[in-house]
């Protein structure tokens, strides 16, 4: 199969302006839909959209190469556009992209096509050829010179192999380099990174071989007697790789990013002997264990972002459930029990709340599972559930719930955990191996998160039962204080020790029947519809402060906090706790204290919009909602730091 097989004449065109990174995908899906590639051109550009949320396809040097593998896929394909002006891309060299290739992988199908597509992404690596299909005037011309370079690379790859045969040893030593490159989808940047490293290593007069990890599996797979045989391995991987065989020898760590970039610099070292001794630990290393040169505050903040990326989908699908219910129920049978009124509202409330009950457990477990691998999976899942229920040793079924401060906790704290367990069993006899994922780890790893989560949650409860005190204490003092208090509270920990002692007072406050008593629940529940408001206006107008995917599902919480759904926020506050917190308690204090001041009252336990209605002076309180709100995403945009994705 040659590369214009995958390539037709209506999938080129040339001279396209794109005035950005979308128009650019766009034109390229509706190529893909025009040749016939696809069978859902939504789906597919929802697979595109997703594998650029991981990170931009922009290789550099003026080169995109965006690609997935989908079910939406009829059949391999490729289109190719150029844009002379150049579209920002998000390359990781600062340059725009003028050269794009899309390509539309099948999901589950034969993987033969692979093989031509890898052979494209190594051809790319010539500068001189992508000059001259950035400037070819027709389709034919385009194809041509794709059709005139493979054969050329076909006819050195020949030679190569006949040069390959045994000959007479050589009188000097030259250094023997092994390389193994890997990309999340192994489609382009994996083939592009080894031709970057074995372009390099030749012009060095070095020995190289690249396996590549793509996603028709591994090729040019290193042997035992050749990893034996190295001097130095480099890993050039953005995902999982096995390292098990490279124990005892000389390795460096990079990203395909490095080696598609900085080559040179990589085998400099190499050639330099440059490179610490790998031993290995027992497990496959994690991606952020491959790139060993990150910081403490990376590799944290990226385990902390591979459990708030997973428990995203069960905030959004169980929060607008659950609104779905206020908005259908009949506030006027039952106030206090608004959102279960009605069979069909209950069933939605029903619904959304076990989706969102795996929030926490979910967070824990996938953060667990980025330090410790699997093994760390099921006890990040137990201690997240643990942090939800408030289990203690004297009530091991539940107590106060640390919620998701305290998951957060249990998912470090099993990660660790997990690591700490492998290096202890590390000198177990070797026929111990097998049992060690199915019994050792999850056995001695959930009774470890156990202990610490029943140690802190009790913790949790008495300073919930002290913040009642004070909060009792207070309610014949300053009212505008007291809301200011309330509403802090509401958006500190949502659903944690302070959040719960603030909803609490503000419930049983009323059992009293009284103005004063409608004036605190209306001060608790507008602290807690601030938070996920703030978050929402500012990934709309601050959208530098946040990655692609928390851009794409901010604007889903102004229905949660329109819906008292406070919970909302907390995939953004898990991520960035230090500047989001701080910024959402403010907003919140500021609505707490305008309530209180305007006198706002409200009679229901729960609601949000739904029941504004039966609020007291209810302009005054959107009034407080909205300068709350924007108060916290003014504040939000001052402290957070801008992201590059």
């Amino acid at each position: 199969m040659k590369i214009t097989d995958l390539l037709k004449k209506d999938g080129v065109s040339l001279n396209c302006k794109a005035a950005d990174q979308q128009a650019a995908i766009d034109i390229m899906v509706d190529l893909h839909d025009k040749v016939g590639n696809l069978k859902d051109k939504a789906a597919y550009k929802a697979a595109i959209m997703e594998r650029e949320a991981k990170g931009s396809t922009a290789v550099g040097m003026g080169i995109a190469v965006p690609h997935a593998k989908s079910a939406a896929v009829k059949q391999p394909g490729l289109v190719a556009i150029t844009v002379p002006s150049g579209v920002d891309y998000k390359s990781p060299d600062g340059t725009t992209s003028n050269l794009l290739f899309m390509i539309a992988a099948p999901d589950g199908a034969a993987d033969t096509h692979l093989e031509v597509l890898s052979k494209l992404m190594t051809m790319l690596m010539n500068p001189g050829f992508t000059k001259s299909l950035v400037e070819a005037k027709t389709a034919d011309e385009f194809l041509g010179l794709i059709d005139a370079q493979e054969a050329e690379r076909d006819k050195k790859e020949e030679e190569k192999a006949k040069a390959a045969a045994p000959a007479a040893a050589a009188p000097a030593k030259v250094t023997k380099l092994l390389a193994v490159t890997a990309c999340p989808t192994g489609i382009a940047h994996t083939y592009m990174a080894a031709e970057a490293l074995e372009q390099t290593a030749t012009a060095r007069g070095l020995q190289i071989k690249v396996e590549t990890d793509g996603s028709g599996g591994a090729k040019n797979v290193l042997t035992p007697a050749e990893i034996s045989e190295a001097d130095v391995i480099i890993i050039a991987a953005d995902k999982n790789v096995e390292m098990a065989r490279f124990n005892g020898k000389k390795l460096i760590k990079a990203s395909t990013a490095d080696a598609i970039h900085r080559s040179e610099d990589l085998i400099n070292r190499a050639e330099a002997g440059d490179a610490p001794v790998y031993q290995h630990s027992g497990a496959v290393a994690a991606p952020s264990e491959m790139l060993g040169n990150e910081s403490v505050g990376r590799i944290i903040y990226k385990h902390l972002m591979e459990g708030v990326s997973h428990m995203l989908p069960f905030v959004i699908g169980g929060g607008i459930l659950i609104a779905i219910a206020f908005l259908l129920d009949d506030y006027s049978i039952d106030p206090s029990n608004f959102g279960s009124n009605t069979p069909v509202a209950a069933w939605f409330k029903a619904i959304g709340g076990v989706a969102f009950n795996f929030m926490l457990p979910v967070l824990a477990g996938f953060i667990a599972r980025s330090i410790a691998d699997r093994p760390g999976l099921a006890v990040g899942f137990v201690g997240g559930a643990l942090a939800a229920s408030g289990a203690t040793f004297a009530s091991p079924g539940g107590g106060i719930p640390s919620a998701f401060l305290g998951a957060l906790v249990a998912g470090f704290a099993g990660g660790y955990i997990v690591l700490g367990i492998k290096k202890i069993t590390s000198k177990l006899p070797a026929s111990l191996e097998g049992i060690k994922p199915v019994l050792i780890y999850p056995l001695c790893g959930i009774l470890a998160i156990g202990l610490v989560m029943c140690a802190i949650n009790p913790i949790v409860g008495a300073l919930n039962a002290w913040i009642s005190v004070v909060l009792t204490g207070m309610s014949a003092g300053s009212a505008v204080l007291l809301g200011a208090i309330l509403g802090a509270m509401m958006a500190t920990d949502m659903g944690g020790p302070l959040n719960k002692a603030a909803y609490v007072f503000g419930t049983a406050a009323l059992a009293n029947q009284n103005e004063a008593g409608y004036m605190i629940m209306a001060a608790v529940m507008i602290g807690g519809m601030v938070p996920p408001i703030a978050i929402a206006l500012s990934t709309i107008i601050f959208k530098k402060k946040y990655t692609e995917a928390e851009r794409k599902s901010g604007p889903v919480n102004f229905i949660m906090g329109l819906c008292f759904i406070t919970e909302g926020a907390i995939p953004y506050a898990a991520a960035d706790p230090l500047h989001v917190i701080p910024s959402l308690m403010v907003g919140s204090a500021v609505a707490g204290a305008m309530s209180m001041a305007f006198r706002c009252t409200l009679m229901a336990p729960h609601g949000g919009i739904f029941v504004f209605p039966v609020v007291g002076n209810v302009a005054m309180y959107v009034v407080a909602l909205v300068v709350g709100s924007i108060v916290g995403c003014g504040l939000l945009g001052v402290l957070k730091k801008d992201v590059v994705e």
